[in-house]
């Protein structure tokens, strides 16, 4: 597959920014793309806010290779809660908001989780390899700070995921297009058996690029089926942006 990207939460741009990774309704920043004029590449020039797109040094998505085992590095607690969701197709990705009550420890500090969306194909690579698709979970802390848990989904096995399945009986087809799923959906069910990662520090993946995020990348990936991937792709061919230069940022891997 051809490395693209994407992901995005407008952060500091407007308080709701923080809730959805791509608002709608915003007519006062310019719209963008993954592809053409709008696309990538000229991000940071869309708009003045969006100047980090083109000229930061802590951009998000990076290959994750030549990680460094930190053995100070502790599990992450995830807390995760069952319960209702909407799925909204927003232009840019499948959206799940969540209700309040799920959130994760990192080093002490709570992150409460905010919403999860999908890229096809994945984000980032580990080793110069892309995953079919991945997902990204992204927190808030108390005092604004991000967190982002990055899960690479693949046809490994073929297996179905539950939670995605749950999930895709809801998706929404058109743009603007939201359902309410009364359900019980556990975001837990998307992370792999194995919780080891790799972090670094890096960006929003989409505009206004924001730096200052933590990430953490699941070391193991997680199996999706092929209707699964069949079904996104079928609505976002592509919804990934590409590579960043890491500029020589330290990648720490959770001791094995």
């Amino acid at each position: 597959m051809r490395l693209a990207a994407g992901f995005a939460l407008l952060l500091g741009i407007a308080t709701a920014a923080v809730a959805q990774e791509h608002p709608q309704g915003q007519e006062q920043h310019p719209h963008w793309t993954y592809q053409g004029k709008t696309g990538p590449v000229n991000w940071g020039k869309l708009e003045g806010d969006f100047k980090a797109c083109s000229e930061g040094h802590e951009q998000s998505p990076i290959d994750i290779r030549g990680a460094k085992v930190n053995k100070a590095l502790k599990p992450i607690e995830f807390h995760y809660l069952s319960g209702p969701v909407t799925i909204d197709n927003n232009g840019h990705t499948e959206l799940v908001t969540v209700h309040p009550g799920s959130y994760i420890v990192v080093e002490g500090v709570r992150y409460d989780l905010q919403q999860f969306h999908f890229h096809h194909p994945s984000e980032e690579t580990v080793n110069g390899k892309l995953a079919d698709m991945d997902a990204h979970l992204v927190h808030k802390s108390a005092d604004g700070k991000l967190a982002v848990v990055a899960v690479r989904l693949s046809m490994l096995q073929g297996d179905s995921n539950a939670t995605m399945a749950s999930l895709w009986e809801h998706l929404p087809v058109k743009t603007g297009e939201k359902d309410d799923i009364t359900g019980t959906i556990n975001p837990g069910g998307l992370l792999p058996a194995d919780r080891r990662y790799w972090t670094y520090i890096g960006s929003l993946t989409t505009p206004p690029c924001t730096e200052g995020v933590r990430w953490f990348v699941m070391q193991q990936p997680v199996n999706i089926s092929r209707e699964e991937l069949r079904q996104f792709s079928s609505i976002y061919r592509i919804n990934s942006r590409p590579l960043q230069d890491a500029h020589g940022r330290k990648i720490e891997a959770e001791e094995q």
